[in-house]
């Protein structure tokens, strides 16, 4: 079974800069479409940005656009989202999810639409 980890969460200040990583070791990811969601208190799950499974498609929500990139090496099996300027409004439980190969990134991303999800990390962003 597909196992999803993520790494890299933490605390920041408004402005800074994080980067998450999704790995799972042992798999080839390149089957997979891999999307970011996060989820704060009291708030919907939000798809932040998907990736396709060769890398060349992405998908942000208007929320991020132009401050995240997502990313995907998949000789290393892991996917990345490199978050720039952040906000407060950022800080939530983010998770990593793997879905169909078939699936296009804003399927995923708008419905959450996946087949195996990670345990999440926490970003708090905060002065």
């Amino acid at each position: 079974q597909l196992q999803l980890v993520e790494s890299g969460g933490g605390l920041v200040q408004p402005g800074g800069s994080l980067r998450l990583s999704c790995a799972a070791p042992g798999f080839a990811l390149d089957y997979y479409v891999i999307g970011w969601f996060r989820q704060a208190p009291g708030k919907e799950r939000e798809g932040v940005s998907c990736i396709s499974s060769g890398g060349l498609s992405t998908y942000y929500a208007d929320s991020v656009k132009g401050r995240f990139t997502v990313s995907r090496d998949n000789a290393k099996s892991a996917v990345y989202l490199q978050m720039n300027s952040l906000k407060p409004e950022d800080t939530a439980i983010y998770y990593c999810a793997a879905g169909p190969r078939i699936g296009t990134v804003q399927r995923m991303c708008l419905m959450g639409v996946a087949d195996y999800w990670g345990q999440g990390t926490q970003v708090t962003v905060s002065s």
